[in-house]
């Protein structure tokens, strides 16, 4: 056979089997892997479990134990060093103790002196053969056991030559030549690569300046001065030396240190009972902030200076603060301290560093805003104290504005000299920001404090009732003003109406000023409404403060509550009017939801009125239909619907009818009327849709009062019109009139024969019912296909009805 017919006859010799057949034969060779698998897992486990003992070794060639899994070790070779080293170091440290404070005693004098001089030399002087030899962490070991003996050596000595002296007195003088004595040791060219003298030495710096201050009962000054002097020589410390040993533990005992300082040079600056003690504590704030400022300078790193610069600043004002607050009267300490901090905005004018300008105006706001907060219980009173006249609405104008807004809440002390801090805020808000990124924020805050002022300071000066009236006004109108103008028109909108509600319970003392403010509130807020960037908020506010007008004058005529929801009806009718004519829907939405709230006002009103509140839910229910007319609020409809059948049920009740048809037919003739409309416009609407809820409205509630009236005429012309119902909807082929109207005719037609039924049941034979039954069955079973057939006819004709 030549190439190639190979080629094109090889595709039709080659036998492809079918897939089903294909699949058996895969299916086959996988239970095969399968199996072969499991064999070879046995075999691996056996093998494992016959490794796991040790083999029998033999002379000539010794065999070892095999292990699957080296055991992973768990500490490092350095670091079981360190802790061997360690652990020896203390142990050493311990008996060289124990021998110190119990063998002492034992011993002649130049015994002492020998073994002290023989341990702690040969502890010094052993490091140096071993930094040779590359042994650093054994040598830092030594080292350190050397540097504990010589604090042993130092309390030897304390108990032979100086048992007597001061404890403290002593401690100061040790650890002042322990210090220099450990930084000479770490100096020293041989063993100057020890990491462990230099911070040594400088933890015993931190003790002869505390500790000679104690001994000599120098006072809380000069304990302050040590632990000051002490952070300012470990700040200098850190500045000055490079090595990484050092400087960290200088930085931790230079802000340990100088917390410590600060904290007692604040308390005595705050404790100060004149102005010479305020002086001293000053003096100690002033050294305190010099550190801080002068480590500031230096630092490299832009994020701690500015730290370092705040801290300063704020020793600053606390120093100026405290003479200021010990040489004048007690109610000017936040102004003291307030003036202080406006101060420090001067080197933000200086060619300082930038970090160093930055700090003091970071601490210059702070003292700003802390004058702020002082301030914050004040205003607190001022604008929430009036809400306590709810409770006693028209009972007297009060004799003077504190009086008006310290209802039920006490009042701060120095309310003059705490405004000062907000007003001082506020000037240097508007006047010395000017930054473009920060500017808007600035002059929002000094509106802000501006307006919060203008509202306290009527009862902080005690201003007359009316005068604080006037003046809140004021500064709700011009903040009114502001935002229609667009000055700041988020913040001036909240204040203004923010104020508005303080003015609002602050008039609640005197009728007529309640009037009057209401009145002006709401004109003002309904003139404001014509601006469309603040419709959405004045227009509700304008409807709130009008429903709060017609209540007030309706009790001002003395009208009862039901004659006042009359009166109140005037304020849906105003949102309804006035909403079309709002440009937008953010303004449309609130006010017609506020009308609508006010309408559920003067229902509750009138609740108590049957007749007063059925002209109240109809005069609801023209309001709803009239807004229904507006294009987009056609479902407010089914809500004029809802009214005028309350109008009607209520007015009914009102007039003790009890017939039921009389609340039910005026529901379902306006449902009728709007079903046949919408089959009208509509003509393959369903029928239940349009007639359903209309017809169950009357033909149920009559239905249920028919099988309790004893009478006729109800049952009757209950069936007259159910067959009048089911001849028009068998007629027009409607099923819900035809559904409706059959059940109904065959229920009342029911309770109508009932009984006959009973009399005729009673007067047959007790064995005829069951015949009957009997027969109906046999009839039944009989039938049983037909009738399957008869009720799935009738199914679709029902089903073929509108």
């Amino acid at each position: 056979m030549s190439r190639h017919v190979t080629r094109t006859t090889l595709p039709g010799m080659t036998h492809v089997p079918p897939p089903a057949e294909e699949l058996r034969f895969l299916d086959a060779e996988l239970r095969q892997l399968d199996a072969r698998r499991a064999q070879l897992l046995h075999r691996r486990a056996w093998l494992v479990a016959a490794l796991q003992p040790a083999l029998p070794a033999s002379p000539a060639s010794p065999v070892r134990r095999v292990p699957l899994d080296r055991p992973r070790p768990e500490a490092t070779a350095p670091g079981v060093q360190n802790l061997l080293l360690l652990l020896g170091g203390v142990l050493l440290t311990l008996a060289a103790a124990v021998f110190t404070l119990v063998s002492w005693g034992h011993m002649g004098i130049a015994g002492r002196a020998l073994v002290l001089g023989a341990v702690t030399a040969a502890a010094l002087g052993t490091p140096v053969p071993l930094l040779r030899r590359g042994l650093r962490s054994t040598a830092e070991s030594v080292a350190g056991l050397g540097l504990a003996l010589t604090v042993l050596d130092a309390y030897a000595v304390q108990q032979v030559a100086f048992a007597g002296a001061d404890t403290a007195a002593y401690t100061a003088i040790a650890s002042a030549l322990l210090a220099a004595l450990w930084t000479a040791y770490g100096l020293l060219p041989r063993v100057a690569g020890l990491r462990l003298p230099l911070p040594a030495a400088l933890a015993a710096a931190q003790l002869p300046l505390l500790c000679w201050a104690i001994s000599v009962s120098a006072g809380w000054y000069m304990i302050t001065a040590a632990l000051l002097l002490t952070a300012g020589f470990d700040t200098v410390v850190a500045l000055r030396v490079t090595a990484r040993s050092v400087r960290v533990p200088a930085v931790v005992g230079a802000y340990g240190m100088g917390a410590w300082g600060v904290l007692a040079a604040g308390w005595l600056s705050w404790g100060a009972a004149g102005p010479s003690a305020a002086a001293r504590a000053a003096a100690l704030l002033l050294l305190a902030a010099a550190i801080a400022l002068g480590a500031a300078w230096r630092l490299p790193n832009p994020a701690l200076p500015t730290g370092n610069a705040l801290a300063g600043g704020l020793l600053l004002v606390a120093a100026g603060g405290g003479v200021l607050r010990a040489a004048l009267p007690g109610g000017w300490t936040v102004p003291g301290y307030l003036a202080c901090g406006v101060a420090l905005l001067a080197a933000a004018r200086t060619r300082l560093p930038e970090h160093l300008r930055q700090g003091a105006v970071q601490a210059s706001g702070t003292v700003q805003a802390a004058a702020v907060t002082c301030a914050l219980p004040l205003f607190a009173v001022a604008l929430l104290g009036p809400l306590g006249w709810v409770a006693e609405p028209w009972s007297g104008a009060p004799s003077d504005a504190r009086a008006a807004v310290t209802v039920h809440t006490p009042w701060p002390p120095y309310p003059w000299q705490l405004l000062l801090g907000p007003v001082a805020v506020a000037a240097v808000l508007a006047l010395l920001v000017r930054e473009e990124t920060r500017r808007p924020w600035a002059v929002t805050g000094s509106a802000c404090l501006a307006w919060a002022t203008v509202m306290a300071a009527p009862a902080a000066f005690q201003l007359p009732y009316t005068a604080a009236l006037l003046l809140q006004g004021a500064a709700t109108g011009a903040a009114l003003a502001a935002a229609a103008f667009r000055l700041l028109p988020t913040a001036t909108t909240a204040l203004a109406l923010g104020g508005s509600v303080p003015l609002a319970f602050l008039s609640l003392p005197s009728q007529t000023a309640t009037l009057t403010v209401l009145s002006v509130l709401t004109a003002a807020l309904a003139a404001a409404s014509t601006r469309p960037h603040l419709a959405p908020l004045t227009a509700p506010a304008s409807l709130v403060y009008g429903t709060a007008l017609a209540c007030a004058t309706g009790a001002a005529a003395g009208w009862q509550t039901q004659h006042t929801a009359l009166l109140v009806l005037v304020i849906p009718l105003s949102a309804a009017l006035f909403a079309p004519r709002l440009t937008g829907p953010h303004a449309r939405v609130p006010v017609e939801v506020t009308g609508a709230v006010a309408g559920l006002l003067a229902i509750g009103l009138a609740i108590t009125v049957p007749p007063v509140l059925a002209l109240v839910l109809a005069l609801c229910g023209v309001i709803a239909a009239g807004t229904a007319v507006r294009p987009g609020r056609r479902p407010v409809g089914y809500a004029a619907a809802v009214l005028f059948v309350l109008a009607s049920w209520v007015r009914l009740a009102s007039w003790d009818v009890g017939t039921v048809e009389a609340y039910t037919l005026p529901v379902t003739v306006p449902a009728l009327c709007v079903g046949a409309w919408r089959r009208h416009r509509d003509p393959r609407a369903s029928s239940w849709t349009a007639y359903g809820a209309g017809l169950a409205a009357t033909l149920l509630p009559s239905l249920v009062a028919a099988w309790h009236d004893p009478h006729w005429t109800r049952p009757l012309l209950l069936g007259a019109a159910a067959l009048l119902l089911t001849l028009l909807g068998a007629r027009h082929r409607l099923r819900a009139p035809l559904v409706l109207g059959g059940s109904v005719l065959v229920l009342d037609t029911l309770h109508e024969l009932a009984p006959y039924l009973v009399q005729m049941t009673g007067a047959l034979p007790r064995w005829v019912p069951p015949a009957l039954a009997g027969l109906l069955l046999l009839a039944l079973g009989a039938t049983y296909e037909q009738r399957i057939r008869d009720v799935r006819r009738v199914r679709e004709v029902l089903g073929r009805m509108s």
